[in-house]
């Protein structure tokens, strides 16, 4: 089942069956509901898949946007807060994130589980990379210095997202549908690559691995894992993935490309993606039609139609 993500095209429509339509012209039989969906594209959205003119395959969490927030916030209330009101505000809004995934006929909700509070490591590692600087003892410093930071930090934080996830996983497996915890760029978020396997086992059946492509070539490109094991690991709990290229210049690492125009080898990571699997592009607003098509045709030609 390939998809693709509303986080395209979600920003420029007032109308969500004019979005979802969009979205079929380009060839796809399914879509994702990102984390940008206004309460106002819903009444659409339902039109367009009670019609039959589009099936939804996964929504991210927060959908619908809570009320008041106009802009993609998938990190506005964190599983992992402190703050117990944040947490009631992450539990509710997710609640109303699996009930819209069953009333439209969803087969998965993909979650962010929360990050630890450390000073901002991203950028500054990718800063070195990018200046070249990945092999030398200066960066080897740093990425232990924020190892062990988020090492010391995160007990509470893991504690308090496995908390939230184990009953909204009981809430979903009650309506039929599955979560997917996904794998994050950012090295302060949870859970951490090496503690992937054993967040999962923690968790009920109905939980499951998704795999963001792009979120995996980027920690790839930081030195912090190798992206086609780390996959070939969580494939027994793979429940789908986030499809999108990584292209690296002077100015960053960029993700959200259209497939076969970056970094990432898809064909090495063939061997642990079948047809059971959620396939969902997940791609910039900036992107062109066209690109869309051509990323969408790259990739079935590595992976299969299917």
């Amino acid at each position: 089942m390939y998809s693709l993500s509303s986080c395209w095209n979600s920003g420029r429509h007032t109308c969500g069956r004019e979005m979802l339509r969009e979205i079929r012209d380009l060839g796809f039989g399914h879509a994702e509901l990102s984390h940008g969906i206004r309460l106002s594209l819903i009444p659409g959205i339902i039109d367009a898949v009670e019609a039959g003119e589009m099936k939804i395959s996964t929504l991210h969490n927060f959908c619908p946007l809570p009320i008041g927030i106009n802009y993609p916030a998938p990190n506005i209330f964190k599983f992992s807060a402190s703050d117990r009101r944040e947490r009631e505000y992450a539990w509710k809004h997710s609640l109303k994130t699996i009930d819209t995934a069953q009333r439209l006929g969803a087969k998965l909700v993909v979650l962010h589980s929360g990050q630890v509070d450390i000073k901002d490591y991203q950028a500054k590692l990718e800063e070195m990379v990018l200046a070249g600087q990945k092999e030398t003892p200066k960066y080897r410093k740093l990425v232990e210095e924020m190892e062990t930071k988020r090492e010391r930090k995160k007990d509470e934080a893991v504690r308090l997202s496995l908390e939230m996830i184990g009953g909204l996983a009981q809430y979903a497996g009650e309506r039929g549908l599955l979560l997917g915890v996904e794998n994050r760029e950012s090295v302060e978020e949870i859970p951490f690559d090496h503690d992937m396997s054993s967040f999962l086992d923690s968790l009920p059946e109905n939980v499951r691995y998704w795999h963001d492509c792009g979120h995996a070539q980027i920690k790839q490109g930081l030195g912090l894992i190798d992206h086609r094991m780390h996959l070939e690991s969580l494939a027994p709990r793979l429940g789908g993935l986030h499809i999108h290229d990584v292209k690296v210049d002077g100015e960053g690492m960029h993700d959200h490309c259209p497939p076969g125009s970056g970094e990432i080898d898809y064909a090495a990571l063939k061997p642990f993606v079948g047809p059971g699997h959620i396939k969902v592009i997940e791609l910039s607003p900036g992107v062109p039609p066209e690109d869309v098509k051509t990323g969408f045709a790259h990739i079935k030609s590595v992976w299969g139609e299917e």
